[in-house]
């Protein structure tokens, strides 16, 4: 069976009553805590409270923009990333609504952070455990997966999601060319945690292939 072990958690209302003089979080705020929390926190509690703030922060900027699909896509990977933290069964309800917030975005606004909805859905595809239990399918992930790479070919997310897909599924040799592509890609100046964190388990998943 497989195991939830992806990358996200409880959805927050956020009401306006209680945000009112609070500033909006940004996207790239958003972005930079999720990094903190899916890298630089270890200990699996505090890491499972970092993204329920997390989560709130994402709730709150959707709150005061509603429809966003940036947001939504955000909104998305920390419920999923909150799921992978706790783990087991008890997330499956985690990444359902996480599944459904990217089928959203897939179909108003498919191109959204570089296609990041495709990315993130067919993650999901692969690392849920399948029928009767989930919804997970290696058919729809693979098919997702590529559609994120038509979208964003040269980007480290769909070449690394794409290669972690394909050396699950026993494709060696083209685990190992998606997963250097991923490690050959351009930074992002505004995403150093994410990026390091990223490149860390590439390296992990390339040495496992190559042993």
């Amino acid at each position: 069976m497989k195991l939830l072990s992806i990358t996200t958690i409880a959805t927050a209302t956020v009401l306006a009553s209680s945000s009112a003089f609070a500033a909006v979080p940004t996207l790239n705020s958003i972005q930079k805590e999720w990094a903190q929390c899916q890298y630089q926190v270890t200990d699996s509690d505090e890491q499972e409270k970092c993204f329920q703030v997390t989560i709130m922060h994402t709730s709150q900027a959707l709150y005061a923009n509603p429809d966003n699909p940036e947001l939504t896509v955000w909104l998305a990977i920390n419920k999923a990333s909150l799921a992978g933290a706790k783990g087991g069964l008890g997330a499956l309800s985690l990444v359902k609504e996480s599944k459904a917030l990217l089928e959203k975005v897939i179909d108003s606004a498919p191109k959204t952070l570089d296609g990041s909805a495709y990315t993130s859905l067919g993650s999901l595809y692969y690392k849920v455990p399948g029928w009767p239990i989930g919804f997970g399918d290696d058919e729809v992930a693979e098919k997702m997966l590529k559609k994120a790479l038509e979208i964003n070919p040269d980007g480290i997310d769909p070449n690394y999601f794409y290669g972690d897909f394909l050396a699950e599924d026993g494709r060696r040799s083209e685990a190992i060319k998606y997963l250097t592509k991923a490690q050959q890609a351009a930074p992002r100046p505004d995403r150093p945690i994410a990026d390091q964190g990223r490149q860390q388990e590439i390296t992990q998943r390339l040495e496992s292939l190559t042993k």
